[in-house]
């Protein structure tokens, strides 16, 4: 695998890994601080080398963005630009705000939440991707929902994936075309979406197939995921929430309970 090649030959500096990629593509897990810190020195460190054109994230909706916001802009001002919603926002404002900092545009590239209902019926969606691929994200669907999701809900929230990475993809294949010789648009999503086998990549590969990509995630080789570079990141434990929420499930209700139970 292609992955395993670039392992194997070892790792080259930040600056040179970025400089030659037109698009780099950062696939996250959300919750992992280390991973949206090492983002946020990717772009402090592509800024000062004068290399980075802009910033596209999953975490703001087309088409919202920082351009025309001085390089003062108070944090406010930014998330207003952004209309932030949804994520917290002290986990990725030093990604936003190392861009804004270096005058770097912000550019918002998910699916406006409004668009994803009429999304779920559209099944012009499905023939983007091979059944493989389609198999492999509604895999990450019915795991992302601790495998409750009912079936018949399950093609229209992979129909919802595929649109998101169609958004993305457009969005930062469109920077890219505006970025001048020697510059760089840096991507970041969810891991799922970075992954070279069925998110963003491949939508690139059939409306931009000679725009450069170059796909980091972190952690390791062992989950099922497709990218160019692996890099080492600390790992923060986290709740289970999906066992929580079985465990919550499973339990009996007070109102279930025998009667000589509350006695």
């Amino acid at each position: 695998m292609r992955c395993v090649a670039l392992l194997a030959a070892g790792l080259v500096g930040l600056a040179a890994t970025s400089a030659s990629a037109r698009l780099l593509v950062f696939g996250e897990v959300h919750d992992q601080p280390d991973q949206q810190r090492q983002v946020a020195e990717e772009v402090q460190q592509l800024a000062a080398a004068g290399h980075l054109s802009a910033v596209v994230l999953e975490m703001a909706e087309v088409p919202r963005q920082t351009t025309g916001l001085p390089r003062d802009a108070s944090e406010a001002q930014v998330q207003q630009a952004l209309q932030w919603r949804g994520w917290p926002w002290d986990r990725y404002a030093a990604v936003v705000m190392n861009a804004v900092r270096a005058g770097v545009p912000v550019l918002g590239g998910n699916l406006p939440r409004e668009q994803m209902r009429a999304t779920m019926s559209d099944s012009d969606l499905d023939a983007t991707l091979t059944p493989s691929q389609r198999e492999l994200l509604a895999k990450a669907v019915r795991d992302g929902h601790c495998g409750l999701l009912p079936e018949t809900r399950e093609p229209g929230m992979v129909r919802v994936q595929i649109a998101r990475d169609r958004s993305i993809s457009a969005t930062a294949a469109a920077a890219a075309r505006a970025a001048g010789p020697q510059q760089t648009v840096l991507l970041l999503v969810g891991a799922q979406h970075a992954s070279h086998d069925r998110g963003i990549p491949v939508h690139l590969a059939a409306t931009d197939p000679t725009l450069p990509v170059h796909v980091v995630m972190f952690g390791d080789l062992s989950n099922n995921l497709v990218a160019d570079e692996w890099r080492h990141a600390v790992y923060t434990p986290q709740v289970d929430h999906c066992a929580d929420l079985k465990r919550t499930l499973d339990a009996p209700s007070a109102a279930s309970a025998p009667a000589s139970a509350s006695r």
